[in-house]
């Protein structure tokens, strides 16, 4: 294990590793894919997402993870949520979780944006009494104001991620774990992002961040574990982990 769980740390990841089965060929119906199943034609191949990672992050502190395209980032802070269960290794986290992993997961289209408000807040654990207390600090901070009673379907992605930012940091969660939350939307709803985040900081909060944008990575994080094809290639301080990145990827 990377490190013994103490009240120092907010996650450890030990020896974490992702598997999925892809399939080797297209099955265009349900009617081919259980005949193959059943007469053993169905193969698939492994793919590993994520390859026998470790690291740990202590309690307060911005932790960033970069690596291009399906390098196992967004899988990686799926195990820590708890969407995923890891093939192998395990993940220990201490305190409540704010997920900002996919934007709009668990809303439903045809409620309006009020109603999904309350239903995200349900998703994570927020009673009734205390949504009605937090609705018109979330509904200010979105800006959706003329839009509340409009049905989701008429949002665009931005507009949807107003909503799910707000709700998930309505509170000072444990730990928040932002998956590109701050690229969606204009540069001044990015701004109060980041405003956000540095508050939910000064108030001992984690943060787990996947970001392409080396501007937000050197202007939040403590450090940063830089992840290539599922494997550990680097961690440690921003500007160092940033440089070799930059100068590996150009």
């Amino acid at each position: 294990m990377v490190e013994q769980m103490n009240e120092d740390y907010s996650i450890i990841a030990d020896h974490l590793s992702m598997h999925f089965n892809m399939a080797t060929e297209k099955v265009d119906s349900l009617r081919d894919y259980l005949t193959k199943l059943t007469s053993r034609k169905l193969f698939y191949n492994d793919f590993v997402a994520v390859d026998d990672v470790s690291f740990s992050v202590k309690k307060g502190e911005v932790f960033g993870i970069v690596g291009t395209n399906g390098s196992g980032k967004s899988t990686m802070l799926k195990m820590i949520a708890g969407v995923l269960k890891p093939t192998k290794g395990k993940v220990i986290t201490n305190g409540t979780i704010a997920p900002l992993i996919e934007l709009g997961a668990g809303f439903d289209i045809q409620l309006t944006g009020k109603e999904n408000i309350f239903l995200n807040g349900a998703i994570m654990g927020y009673s009734e009494e205390f949504m009605n207390e937090k609705y018109e600090s979330i509904v200010e901070f979105s800006e959706i104001g003329d839009f509340l009673n409009m049905p989701l379907k008429n949002y665009s992605s931005g507009m949807v991620s107003r909503i799910a930012f707000a709700v998930a940091t309505s509170v000072k969660p444990d730990i928040l774990l932002a998956d590109e939350i701050l690229s969606v939307g204009d540069f001044m709803f990015q701004e109060k992002c980041e405003n956000r985040i540095k508050e939910l900081m000064s108030g001992g909060t984690t943060v787990l961040i996947v970001s392409h944008s080396f501007d937000t990575i050197r202007d939040l994080c403590d450090r940063v574990m830089w992840i290539e094809k599922g494997k550990l290639v680097m961690i440690g301080d921003t500007e160092d982990v940033v440089d070799h990145y930059k100068s590996m990827t150009r």
